[in-house]
């Protein structure tokens, strides 16, 4: 019997039966998994590196990792003997993080779903969801996770200003825009109060760490990604001694993993950390 899917391009894959070896970013892998459809091998972007980023990876387990960037060639995908390569997208045209040109050699589809500003968490969940269970997924059940995590937020939020953050280095800090986040829109949908940084790029506004304390935030979210700087390394410097000294810390990772499960856990940690916020008045 034939099977097809059509992606976030607009690309319908079609093949004679449903793909049973999936390689894919591990992003997508990682939303997979908790979906109930364990990948044959995930793969990393050029941001990573020769080791699975955890932040990315979620509950992954025993998943051969394929490697990133230049390291993920022909070959390299060619070992796990994929019958479907799964990406994301964030502009609707093309796959994040496999190489056109490395895809085409391998001569298998590629599915790529949208991630990018333009698309709800929601949306990003539900279609995630319909692929799962396209391949035969089988997700652990746990009835109302998501929806009891949203209204954990909703009866937290309150006016806290709460800022998004990823360390760049000693010098300057890159501050998330909410509304091209999907996970951060949500939170604002949700009643949180997050901070808009003003002027400067699509995505991020960078600034120096002095610069983002003086937005005061009670909570920030700070990128826990392998690419980004980690608190712990920055514990010398004034503008973030100055920027938590009274704030909250809450890892946030701009790459969640593409499952209720995973939108769930972080929204259930923001609400912890809002209602710790509102406990200390």
């Amino acid at each position: 019997m034939g099977w097809e899917f059509t992606d976030d391009r607009g690309v319908t894959v079609r093949t004679d039966g449903r793909p049973e070896r999936v390689a894919a970013y591990v992003r997508a892998g990682a939303g997979l998994w908790d979906l109930g459809v364990r990948p044959a091998g995930v793969y990393g972007s050029g941001h990573d590196g020769d080791q699975p980023d955890p932040a990315k990876s979620g509950a992954l387990a025993d998943v051969p990792y394929l490697g990133a960037g230049k390291a993920l060639d022909e070959m390299a995908l060619r070992s796990v003997r994929p019958d479907l390569i799964v990406d994301v997208t964030y502009d609707r045209e093309h796959p994040y993080a496999v190489a056109a040109d490395v895809a085409a050699a391998v001569g298998v589809p590629v599915l790529a779903l949208a991630v990018g500003g333009d698309t709800g968490l929601p949306r990003i969940l539900a279609r995630f969801a319909e692929l799962a269970q396209a391949l035969d997924g089988e997700p652990a059940r746990q009835p109302g996770e998501l929806a009891a995590a949203e209204e954990a937020v909703r009866a937290a939020a309150s006016p806290q200003r709460v800022l998004a953050l990823s360390a760049a280095g000693p010098a300057q800090v890159h501050l998330a825009r909410p509304r091209t986040w999907p996970e951060l829109r949500h939170l604002a949908d949700l009643g949180v109060e997050l901070t808009d940084p003003g002027a400067g790029g699509v995505n991020w506004s960078t600034t120096t760490w002095e610069a983002a304390a003086a937005f005061a935030p009670d909570l920030v979210l700070a990128d826990n990604r392998g690419n980004a700087v980690t608190g712990r390394e920055l514990e010398a410097l004034p503008g973030w001694r100055a920027l938590t000294a009274t704030a909250v810390v809450e890892p946030w990772n701009p790459e969640l993993p593409c499952s209720g499960t995973a939108a769930a856990a972080f929204l259930r940690s923001v609400a912890d950390a809002l209602e710790l916020l509102r406990a200390k008045g």
